[in-house]
């Protein structure tokens, strides 16, 4: 008599109702059901005609995956000024550890080593846990990832495989995330701006290269404010402005500005790009 929600079969009113509306609705589209399976069935097979560049859309995030969630995260929104999108984590089980290492598993059994060996959680057992942060810039995605031991919280500075140290570019596999500067900002003076605004946080190992000769991290400081980035001013480049960076965790960042004959040169492959795909649908 207490439990004036259930029905019998200790079924909640409110599931009843839910599954009767279903039913209902089930017994309506019934007919036109079929119809639209056929026509779901008619843009797949149209969609696998096309190449396997037609059928994509563009890039929809570059991944990072940290060592401490909370400071990358600092990073990206308060200093570079990205927005969150959402943030998910203590990913664990079967499905998502073979959705994301089966190949890495497969490698360490080859070489007959134990997986933990090389770095790879055990999200099956639950072991270590993902979480994960997405982060919103005007034209890509950043999504932040932390592999962390199961006893770790959520964002904190401990993950669970220890960081690489060789970052050079020149290393096969190597990627970078690349920043676009606006036309109308002092290149030289937004890298100064940076590094002041990470030291202001702790993040003294943000740090971007200079175009003159440095030895010591002292020299590097000391450098003329015209240093920070690299003018191109001939070639096909002609126009181009760059300069690399270490940002928060030690990943390879790139910042740039396209002015001048270099960007009309991508204003106008992106305009090709757009009429091809147009013309592809």
């Amino acid at each position: 008599m207490e439990n004036h929600g259930q029905i019998s079969g200790g079924l909640d009113r409110r599931d009843a109702l839910k599954t009767a509306g279903t039913m209902l609705a089930a017994s309506v589209t019934g007919m036109a059901a079929p119809a639209a399976a056929q026509g779901r069935q008619a843009v797949s097979a149209k969609s696998e005609m096309l190449s396997i560049g037609q059928r994509l859309q563009g890039i929809q995030h570059f991944g990072l995956t940290v060592q401490n969630m909370d400071r990358a995260f600092t990073f990206y929104t308060e200093v570079l000024g990205g927005t969150e999108v959402m943030r998910d984590g203590d990913f664990q089980g079967e499905r998502i550890h073979n959705t994301l290492l089966t190949g890495q598993e497969i490698e360490a059994r080859t070489r007959g080593v134990n997986p933990r060996a090389m770095g790879i959680p055990d999200l099956r057992g639950g072991a270590q846990r993902l979480d994960v942060r997405f982060i919103q810039f005007d034209n890509v995605v950043v999504e932040l990832l932390q592999y962390r031991d199961a006893d770790q919280p959520m964002g904190g500075p401990r993950a669970f495989a220890e960081p690489l140290d060789h970052m050079s570019p020149a290393f096969p596999r190597m990627m970078h995330i690349c920043f676009h500067i606006r036309d109308d900002v002092d290149f030289n003076q937004f890298i100064a701006d940076l590094e002041a605004e990470s030291d202001r946080r702790g993040m003294t190992n943000v740090r971007a290269n200079r175009v003159v000769t440095v030895a010591t991290e002292a020299e590097r400081r000391a450098a003329p404010l015209d240093a920070n980035s690299n003018g191109i001013t001939e070639g096909k480049s002609d126009g181009w402005r760059l300069i690399y960076c270490i940002g928060s965790e030690g990943e390879q960042l790139e910042f740039v500005q396209a002015l001048g004959p270099v960007k009309r040169t991508f204003d106008a492959a992106l305009e090709a790009r757009r009429k091809l795909v147009s013309a592809s649908r």
